[in-house]
C-alpha cells in the first residue's frame, strides 16, 4: 500500500501524521532518502548553519549522523496552519569518545502545494546525559507504536 500524500492545508490529523514521516524519515539516517522530502531549492536554518538545496541538505545530514552516533528522534506536532507545522522534538545520541546527549529543539516548517518542504528553520540546545539517563530505547530505525513520545516521556 502507497502511503497517502500529505499536502496542505493541513488538517490536525494530516500535520500529525506529517509529523511521523519526518520522524520516521529521519529515524532512518539515511540523508538521500531524507533530501526527498524537501524542494529542490529548499531552505534550512539548522541552528547558525544555513543550508539550501537538497545537495546541500544530503551533505549536512551526512556530517551530522558521521558525528552524531546511534541517533534516535521523537517529533512531536505543536501547532499548525495552512502550509505551516510547528514541531518540538528531542533526540539522543553519542559521539565518538561515547559521550552521550539529549538535544531538544523546536522546528518550523512551510509547505509547497505538493507537500514538499520548502523551508525548515530548527533552533537545537545539547544536554549532556550519562549513557544510564537514555529515554529513548529501541533498536535503530523507526520509534515502534508503543514506545512514548515526548509528552509521555515527560519531556
Amino acid at each position: 500500500m502507497t502511503a497517502q500524500p500529505l499536502v496542505p492545508p493541513f488538517t490536525r490529523e494530516t500535520a500529525v501524521a506529517k509529523v511521523r514521516r519526518a520522524e520516521d524519515a529521519w529515524n532512518t539516517r539515511d540523508p538521500e532518502k531524507v533530501a526527498l522530502a524537501y524542494t529542490p531549492d529548499s531552505r534550512w536554518r539548522n541552528r547558525a548553519e544555513w543550508v539550501t538545496g537538497r545537495e546541500e541538505i544530503v551533505g549536512f545530514l551526512t556530517r551530522k549522523w558521521a558525528r552524531e552516533l546511534d541517533y534516535r528522534l521523537v517529533k512531536e506536532l505543536w501547532a499548525h496552519d495552512g502550509s505551516r507545522i510547528a514541531v518540538r522534538f528531542a533526540y539522543e545520541w553519542h559521539d565518538d569518545g561515547g559521550r552521550w546527549y539529549r538535544s531538544y529543539g523546536n522546528e518550523n516548517w512551510d509547505f509547497d502545494g505538493s507537500g514538499l518542504m520548502r523551508v525548515r528553520h530548527a533552533s537545537i540546545n545539547d544536554v549532556p546525559i550519562e549513557e544510564s539517563d537514555r529515554r529513548l530505547h529501541w533498536p535503530l530505525g523507526r520509534r515502534p507504536d508503543h514506545h512514548p513520545g515526548l509528552t509521555g516521556l515527560g519531556f
